[in-house]
């Protein structure tokens, strides 16, 4: 599914290049659960950036589902980013002034589907979630966790092949985040959705089959599970 060849991310200061990445080779293979992990500061968010298109490497190769990310112009990555990768954020990144409803059926209005299918499409989640009675609410009057499983569903509503998400209990209490946890174990053992997520906790991390250990930029270690 994910090939990176010598990957690396820096930045120009002054004559030396200050590395975020630095050479990273990874393989994914779709149905897996990879768990990154890392101190602070050891590139682990930009990773999954570059994994998710949503940032581009300063050397390196990047193949997805086949095709050479690094040779696709923007408009050709984010087609590839939209139809097969849903984003899990820390923060949720919820918009403020749309309903449950709205912000979940959203990633539907860009796919261009049509209302009537948006509409059974949004229902079915809203039920599976089992928020169908917050749907009408803004995201400031839920919970952190009533939130985070907003941003799951609207993650997962084009039915992603990849779900990458940066610390996606990091907000939460620890059964809210076990809920969460439990349900990503379920979307990757039954909907064989591939899963890769950064995490600072060794609980959730042991949801995956590897765990990937990050230092300065570098893969540290990998454990299998």
């Amino acid at each position: 599914m994910l090939t990176l060849k010598n990957i690396s991310k820096y930045y120009q200061v002054g004559g030396s290049k200050n590395f975020v990445l630095n050479n990273i080779d990874l393989d994914v293979e779709e149905g897996e659960f990879v768990s990154i992990m890392g101190p602070s500061g050891s590139g682990k968010s930009t990773l999954l950036n570059i994994i998710g298109m949503l940032d581009q490497p300063s050397e390196g190769y990047h193949y997805f589902m086949g095709e050479g990310v690094h040779l696709l112009k923007e408009k050709q990555r984010t087609a590839l980013y939209k139809q097969y990768i849903g984003f899990v954020f820390q923060a949720y990144h919820l918009i403020d002034e749309l309903t449950v409803y709205e912000n979940i059926e959203t990633p539907l209005i860009y796919q261009n589907i049509k209302g009537g299918e948006r509409k059974a499409l949004v229902a079915d989640i809203l039920d599976r979630f089992n928020i169908v009675g917050k749907k009408d609410l803004f995201p400031s009057q839920l919970s952190g966790g009533q939130q985070q499983l907003v941003g799951i569903a609207r993650a997962l509503i084009s039915k992603p092949r990849l779900i990458l998400a940066d610390e996606p209990t990091g907000n939460l209490n620890s059964k809210q985040g076990e809920e969460i946890m439990e349900l990503f174990r379920k979307l990757n053992q039954e909907d064989n959705v591939t899963i890769i997520q950064v995490t600072h906790n060794e609980k959730n991390a042991e949801y995956g089959s590897r765990i990937i250990n990050l230092l300065d930029g570098k893969i540290e270690s990998i454990k299998n599970i």
